[in-house]
């Protein structure tokens, strides 16, 4: 990143940066879109297995990943304050640390999967496709979780470019897998929804090796050496990043595992509302990727600015980064609405799931319009380091109001399994208007400790 004096060189930096990260979160979430889609081509079964095998692991996976998010803050402030010298030991001490939630990751799955599974009122091919999806892509946890932190420090950086190329490399490997395993091409047995989670696990090692040679051999990663010496282990490293990224990860565990919950909870309905409400969910999310690409833009933007204490091209930051998701999040809802039968039959050819897909989508709209507020203004308050009052309303407003509402609607109304949508659409509102006053409150602290105005009208 390089310093702005006006709103248009603020807005042409901030798309700059945000377009590769829209582009690599596409990337990265259509490996699982591509699972859940081409699974549901093979049997409602498998589309039920892969649906709920992700259920499972994509908030544990991204709310531990989070932890790790704190990585891009750290890289970020201390660019803005010219730090440089940091960042390495910062890098190598994430790794390490990324490698221990992967091990702690795999020993819980070996002793709790199965019971978990058991413990669900699934079919028995249901939950052996589950069981089965989720120890393929176990294999591949460690390069999973090792490649994030170096993607965290490659965008920490501003070079968000880098890791949407990252991406498009390797998404093509996964979408040929998922075709060879599937379905059983060119002389590999038809494995269904496990051959998903193969394919999951060959593309994770292959973008790590990628990302590992791009930093040893391109510019400007050689010049912080990340690799040119091995660090002893840092508890106090670890610390001060679990210190950030452990709120983080919660705030997103707290929200992705809603999702799971609801998923599970919703194993009472038949395999065809499960299987509707997961392609709903899984459209859903991946809409989610455009606010979230802004979140993560305004968490580099705004980490850059704090650093060197610019606190005024912060705000500029955080409200075009807003602004742009909420026009953004208005224009995909249009499209939702007019084009609901095109997406639905993306996920299914049975008329009873295609036609409980659409009623689905129907409720997405508002959530998705929700998400276009919360998801930036969290990853403002991140650039500030403000990540505790995040992980409060994330569990506030999922957790106390939206599953309870969700149950209450699903269970002893007429809504069934659409009142759990609701709930959480609620939940979300509430959550996105006290960010908003959250938000208002650590920037007017800044400006006070600075005794500067937050606007400067001769920065236009």
């Amino acid at each position: 990143m390089i310093e702005t004096t006006t709103k248009k060189a603020k807005i042409s930096q901030f798309v700059m940066i945000v377009l590769p990260i829209l582009i690599s979160q596409l990337g990265l979430f259509s490996m699982n879109f591509f699972d859940t889609v081409m699974s549901g081509q093979v049997s409602p079964t498998d589309l039920a297995g892969v649906a709920i095998g992700s259920s499972i692991w994509v908030p544990i996976f991204t709310g531990l990943s989070g932890i790790l998010m704190a990585l891009t803050p750290t890289v970020s402030q201390y660019v803005g304050a010219k730090e440089n010298s940091k960042i390495s030991q910062a890098v190598i001490q994430a790794i390490y640390l990324s490698i221990v939630i992967s091990l702690v990751i795999i020993v819980i799955g070996i002793f709790f999967l199965k019971p978990i599974l058991q413990s669900m009122d699934l079919e028995t091919e249901v939950r052996f496709i589950a069981f089965n999806y989720l120890k393929a892509l176990s294999f591949g946890l460690i390069p999973l979780f090792v490649y994030n932190v170096l993607r965290y420090f490659i965008d920490g950086l501003g070079h968000t470019l880098i890791t949407m190329l990252i991406t498009l490399l390797t998404l093509p490997i996964n979408l040929f897998f998922n075709y060879v395993l599937i379905f059983g091409k060119f002389g590999f047995p038809r494995l269904g929804g496990v051959g998903a989670g193969y394919a999951s696990m060959i593309t994770y090692w292959c973008i790590l090796f990628i990302a590992i040679i791009i930093i040893i051999r391109g510019q400007p990663f050689i010049n912080y050496r990340i690799f040119h010496r091995l660090e002893k282990v840092s508890f106090n490293v670890w610390g001060r990043l679990m210190k950030i990224g452990i709120p983080i990860g919660f705030s997103i565990f707290f929200e992705t595992s809603i999702f799971a919950a609801v998923t599970l909870l919703m194993s009472e309905f038949d395999t065809n509302t499960i299987a509707a409400h997961q392609s709903a969910l899984n459209f859903a999310s991946f809409l989610y990727m455009i606010p979230l690409s802004i979140s993560m833009a305004l968490t580099i933007s705004v980490g850059y600015e704090v650093g060197a204490k610019r606190f005024r091209d912060a705000v500029q930051y955080s409200y075009i980064g807003i602004s742009s998701a909420v026009l953004i999040s208005l224009l995909s809802a249009i499209g939702l609405f007019i084009w609901s039968d095109q997406v639905a039959g993306l996920y299914t050819k049975d008329a009873s799931v295609l036609e409980l897909t659409k009623h689905f989508l129907y409720f997405a709209i508002f959530f998705q319009l929700s998400d276009a507020i919360a998801a930036p203004i969290q990853g403002a308050l991140r650039g500030y380091k403000d990540v505790n009052s995040t992980f409060i309303l994330a569990f506030v407003s999922f957790w106390v109001i939206g599953l309870p509402v969700g149950y209450y609607l699903a269970n002893y109304t007429s809504y069934g399994a659409f009142g759990y949508w609701i709930g959480l659409i609620s939940g979300l509102a509430v959550g996105a208007v006290c960010l908003i006053i959250r938000l208002i409150y650590i920037q007017k602290k800044k400006f006070i400790s600075k005794k500067e105005p937050m606007l400067d009208k001769t920065n236009e």
